[in-house]
């Protein structure tokens, strides 16, 4: 089944077009959601907005915005005031430079979607992702839709484009802000960590492995009451001892570490990465030949 675009708009870089569409990376099935629903009925609830100093519920037409610039201080906008703070939505992707696609850190990525050719695109849609792959460049551009500008990076990605929604700089908490105490490092720990690290290592990077467990537990168990089955509640798992001293539990994880390779998928919570194979051992093995290939070790 074809997946069926959210929006369209255009690509630009110097005097080039491309007529695109743009479609969810996601599937919006596999997520879970609750009603909030009256006990006594199982009616669906509604949600309304309660001032609390008169006690009264308040109607959407007595309802104002404001921005809290001090405690309990709020200046006021009214709605044409927003409005006229809403920028013009163009739907263009507007480039604006290309970059070495490893300078840009994951922690700047937000949030992704796949971007396909539109009507009469197809021919500078591929020239472009073959173009970026073969410079293994992603391109930095300006996206004005839903009432936002938003910062976006464009990379190639399988046979096409994929595009990155981006945080902008002023949005990132600095590392600086996390507590990290002194703590001096022996060789003799390093080496059993980077031993660790490599018996469990592999090549490549498989997420169908992988899959959320809880959620399934969460579909079984709503499919089982849909049903009328009775549920117990399990038992919660005893804690696992903890484990003082940092080369026994090294010496320990080493020991209990069997790096074999699984044919099942792997749950989340007590995953596993698989062990690479006699050949991944012997000869780097790239991720994706059609993805670019990312040299920097950061992360």
């Amino acid at each position: 089944m074809s997946a069926r675009p959210f929006a369209s708009g255009m690509i630009s870089f110097g005097l080039v077009t491309i007529p695109m569409k743009l479609y969810s990376t996601g599937e919006s099935a596999a997520g879970i959601q609750f009603n909030m629903l009256h006990k006594k009925c199982r009616s669906r609830l509604k949600q309304q907005y309660v001032c609390p100093v008169d006690n009264e519920v308040v109607g959407r037409e007595d309802i104002v915005k404001g921005y809290e610039y001090s405690k309990g201080q709020y200046v006021l906008f009214t709605e044409e005031e927003l409005k006229a703070l809403v920028p013009e939505p163009t739907n263009a992707v507007e480039i604006t430079e290309f970059v070495p696609l490893e300078q840009v850190d994951p922690i700047y990525y937000e949030k992704s979607y796949y971007i396909g050719p539109d009507k009469g695109g197809d021919k500078p849609y591929r020239l472009l992702a073959e173009a970026m792959k073969q410079t293994n460049r992603a391109a930095l551009a300006r996206y004005v839709a839903r009432g936002k500008d938003q910062f976006v990076l464009l990379r190639p990605f399988g046979e096409g484009l994929i595009m990155q929604q981006l945080r902008y700089s002023d949005e990132l908490r600095p590392f600086s802000e996390v507590p990290v105490g002194a703590a001096e490092v022996k060789e003799p720990e390093l080496k059993l960590a980077i031993q660790l690290i490599e018996q469990i290592a592999t090549e490549e990077f498989h997420p169908e492995t992988y899959e959320d467990t809880q959620r399934m537990q969460v579909r079984s168990l709503i499919d089982r009451k849909v049903q009328g089955e009775e549920i117990t509640a399990a038992p919660a798992p005893e804690p696992k001892a903890q484990v003082i001293d940092l080369m026994a539990a090294l010496k320990a994880s080493l020991a209990a570490a069997k790096p074999q390779q699984s044919a099942e998928p792997v749950s989340i919570a007590d995953r596993k990465p698989a062990k690479r194979s006699a050949r991944a051992a012997a000869e780097p093995v790239a991720i994706n030949d059609e993805a670019p290939k990312k040299k920097s070790s950061k992360r």
